[in-house]
């Protein structure tokens, strides 16, 4: 898909939903938000990827600018790292660095101080990537990560849509290879279970981890509530509570569902959110990326690191 294409789909997918005041956002009991979500920063093109390090500070994308930016503690944002090679979804390691999904077709991991930039997957069996779109690091170091079609090369380099695995050894595997467009991806708290969100239908997918890299038979751990009048439209990126809640981004708003796949409720934002994660000093606090800019909302729960 070119980067034309991306940005009239994104823009045809913002209009199918319509504006909300910022004050609109319901909150949902024991968990948040506690007050209105608020925009931190505007005018970007296409923002994605919030990820949090060790102390809550916040990195996230523009992916059409080809940069990562950090939020620093007055609010104001500096760039990370340019060119970015239109990075997408990313998440801090165990030693600090950020594991980067690079569009462009690898994943990447970068240096605390963004110059130092080293391939994680960089191929599998000979070829490069479709276009990696989001990413989870596991305890043991390693990362799954999902690569469909989203700003790929036509034909598809891989020729399926799929999600990857890749251990502290370098060794890449294909776990996944029957979802239309696999998109956000996260590990439940105590790790043995997998959540994918497809981008190209309603059904959230649930993985049992039998080992790191190695899954269980899937089955559909929730359906996404739809937009009036649409059907099988999915989520992008998405965050997790302490608690074990998903907080799945859609067309309206952050669908926020329980550790049993119950819907809790709807977390409205003024844009459509493409990700989210918590960050902030306590990790009490939502960062949603929604196309042109970065929300925040403060919570009542802690999110999981």
């Amino acid at each position: 898909m070119t980067l034309r294409l991306l940005l009239t789909a994104a823009l045809a997918f913002a209009l199918t939903v319509p504006a909300l005041a910022a004050d609109e956002s319901h909150s949902i009991a024991g968990l948040g938000p506690k007050g209105k979500v608020t925009k931190v920063h505007g005018g970007f093109e296409f923002t994605e990827g919030p990820a949090a390090d060790k102390n809550g500070v916040i990195y996230f994308s523009d992916i059409p600018a080809s940069k990562v930016y950090r939020l620093e503690a007055d609010d104001k944002v500096s760039v990370f790292r340019e060119p970015s090679n239109h990075t997408n979804g990313s998440m801090f390691n165990a030693e600090g660095e950020l594991v980067s999904c690079e569009m462009d077709g690898q994943v990447v991991v970068v240096s605390t101080d963004g110059k130092q930039v080293r391939p994680l997957a960089a191929m599998y069996e000979g070829k490069r990537f479709n276009a990696p779109n989001d990413l989870v690091v596991d305890r043991a170091d390693g990362v799954y990560f999902t690569d469909p079609h989203f700003r790929a090369p036509e034909p598809l380099p891989q020729g399926v849509t799929a999600v990857y695995y890749v251990g502290g050894g370098g060794l890449v595997k294909r776990l996944i290879d029957d979802l239309k467009a696999p998109n956000g991806v996260i590990l439940s708290v105590d790790e043995k279970t997998l959540y994918v969100v497809p981008s190209m239908q309603a059904e959230v997918m649930a993985y049992s981890v039998e080992s790191p890299g190695k899954l269980g038979k899937p089955k559909v751990f929730c359906r996404l509530k739809q937009p009036a009048g649409q059907e099988n439209r999915g989520g992008d990126g998405l965050t997790i509570d302490s608690k074990g809640n998903l907080y799945i981004a859609t067309g309206l708003g952050l669908q926020v569902i329980d550790r049993d796949g119950k819907h809790l409720g709807i977390i409205e934002v003024p844009e459509p959110p493409a990700n989210v994660t918590f960050g902030g000093k306590d990790f009490k606090t939502l960062y949603i990326t929604a196309r042109t800019s970065l929300y925040r909302a403060e919570m009542e729960v802690k999110g999981h690191r």
